[in-house]
């Protein structure tokens, strides 16, 4: 990264944030909600962290590797941290949305048990699935992360390891989208995203769903 003023008219040096999804589980090949349920990875997803830590390991300006609590993020970023010889942490702010009773079933399942409020649910991010959490609710702690992270990494670049909404929350932000921005995205598994931000507050993203394997 280079300071200074960029061509954007950004001042300073940008914290940058890698934003890493985490590897295939059981749940997520079958294509199946999986938000507080905290399935392992599966085989394919260990390779595809391991996959990450090489791709990573040309990347020695990043200073800490930052995870969600749960195993699978942990898992991914596990092997990461050591390839880089950086600490570990985890940040509860990093969590995957609550789905609430929809954990576990696929799109079609949950759209058959509750059909108005899942339909209401993918237009309008104030709405909150069966003992679940709202994407609003989920874009106010993942933002209060993600500021929190890059307060503490000024003017570095740090790995977050964690799952695809916060993510994608993270990248509307960033590019000052709209609520059909979560819908419309797509991240795949063990993808990277990588956004810098600025201290003047300049956002710039510069990379959505780059594979690392």
């Amino acid at each position: 990264m280079t300071g200074g003023l960029t061509w954007t008219g950004q001042l300073g040096e940008p914290t940058r944030l890698l934003l890493l999804r985490h590897g295939e589980t059981e749940l997520s090949a079958q294509r199946r909600y999986s938000g507080r349920s905290d399935p392992p990875l599966t085989e394919h997803g260990r390779a595809q962290a391991a996959d990450a830590a090489r791709h990573l390991a040309g990347h020695p300006a990043i200073a800490a590797v930052v995870s969600s609590p749960l195993r699978r993020a942990r898992q991914t970023a596990e092997p990461i941290a050591a390839e880089l010889g950086v600490p570990l942490t985890v940040h509860d702010g990093l969590i995957e949305t609550d789905f609430g009773a929809w954990d576990g079933l696929t799109f079609a399942e949950a759209a058959a048990r509750d059909p108005e409020l899942h339909t209401r649910w993918l237009t309008d991010p104030t709405i909150t699935p069966p003992g679940g959490e709202s994407f609003d609710a989920v874009a106010r702690r993942v933002a209060a992360a993600g500021d929190e992270l890059v307060a503490a990494h000024r003017a570095a670049a740090v790995l977050l390891v964690s799952h695809v909404t916060p993510i994608k929350l993270l990248l509307r932000d960033a590019l000052d989208s709209g609520p059909a921005f979560l819908h419309r995205l797509h991240l795949d598994l063990a993808s990277l995203s990588v956004v810098d931000r600025y201290p003047d507050g300049g956002v710039s993203v510069r990379m959505v769903n780059a594979p690392t394997s």
